[in-house]
């Protein structure tokens, strides 16, 4: 959609936060939520938002919005994409369509093309800890004086680092600007709800004042399992892997937000990621149904609505 006219909004104080978790096709449903967000806004998310954090499926999704795309944007090119590759059985012809998925949307862009604050999570494998892409120095805990802007990786090898969910997909291997190899995996191993990385940016290294600091945070929805009822043996194996991975990703969400607020509860933060409990609601992050992620959307939107004047309150 096109804004028009667009709204404006001055300088307030107040540092308003995006993160997004990961969860692979899921992510239709944070659109489904973002795309009422843009719509209170009457703007951009870039132009309301000063830092977004995303993992996995929220990395893209977040990455696309610091570049200034628009949320219908977005949600045209993940119901062109999304589906073909996670139809993708084998992890080789997987990888290689998050790849060419990566690099036809996000082209040669790189951190430093970003309009607003940015974080990609992402995991270092061998070294067993995150390894987080960002923008901006004023961003940076360690290592200032040699900062390069998401240490000299292109956005799109970034964000298909953070969607590597092994091993369903190959591990990503990039190169920085100091020359060196990092090999990447899923983001979600680390943080796949990426909040206390952003709520840490913002108290540690931007100093800003807890005070006023605003987070929303945009989960992906809690479903119930599809069934591996009448499926061939390898195709059940196959499912209970990626049921094991799903949940797997879960607990690592809801043990993240829990620590959130217990270390944070005076950062004012909106988590909006709903449970259904419903059969016909089963799915998984590997889903490739389009009508079945258009439903997921329109559980994002509904999401909203149920917390419509608080997020007023946080953004307007």
């Amino acid at each position: 959609m096109a804004f028009n006219p667009k709204k404006t909004y001055k300088k307030d104080g107040v540092y308003r936060v995006l993160t997004l978790d990961g969860g692979g096709a899921k992510g239709f449903y944070t659109l489904g939520v973002l795309k009422e967000i843009e719509s209170l806004l009457q703007c951009p998310l870039h132009e309301r938002f000063d830092l977004i954090f995303g993992t996995s499926t929220g990395s893209i999704i977040a990455a696309l919005i610091s570049l200034g795309y628009e949320v219908d944007e977005i949600h045209e090119l993940y119901k062109k994409h999304v589906p073909t590759v996670m139809k993708e059985k084998c992890k080789e012809k997987k990888t290689a369509a998050l790849e060419k998925l990566a690099h036809e949307v996000f082209k040669e862009a790189t951190f430093q093309d970003v309009k607003t604050g940015i974080g990609v999570v992402t995991t270092n494998w061998l070294l067993e800890k995150p390894m987080i892409f960002k923008g901006d120095v004023a961003q940076g805990h360690g290592r200032i004086g040699s900062f390069v802007p998401g240490f000299g990786v292109k956005i799109a090898d970034a964000v298909q680092a953070s969607c590597s969910a092994y091993p369903f997909f190959e591990r990503k291997i990039v190169t920085t600007s100091n020359n060196d190899k990092v090999e990447l995996a899923d983001g979600g191993y680390c943080a796949n709800n990426p909040t206390l990385y952003a709520i840490a940016d913002a108290l540690a290294a931007l100093k800003i004042d807890r005070q006023m600091l605003r987070v929303v945070n945009v989960g992906v929805g809690i479903y119930p399992e599809p069934k591996a009822k009448g499926l061939m043996r390898l195709a059940k194996q196959y499912l209970v892997s990626v049921q094991l991975l799903q949940k797997t990703l879960e607990i690592n969400s809801q043990s993240m937000d829990q620590l959130r607020r217990v270390l944070f509860p005076d950062v004012q933060t909106i988590r909006i990621s709903d449970l259904y409990t419903t059969p016909e609601m089963a799915t998984d992050l590997m889903e490739h149904n389009l009508d079945k992620l258009n439903i997921l959307r329109q559980r994002g939107s509904d999401s909203f609505a149920s917390r419509e004047k608080d997020l007023q309150a946080f953004l307007l």
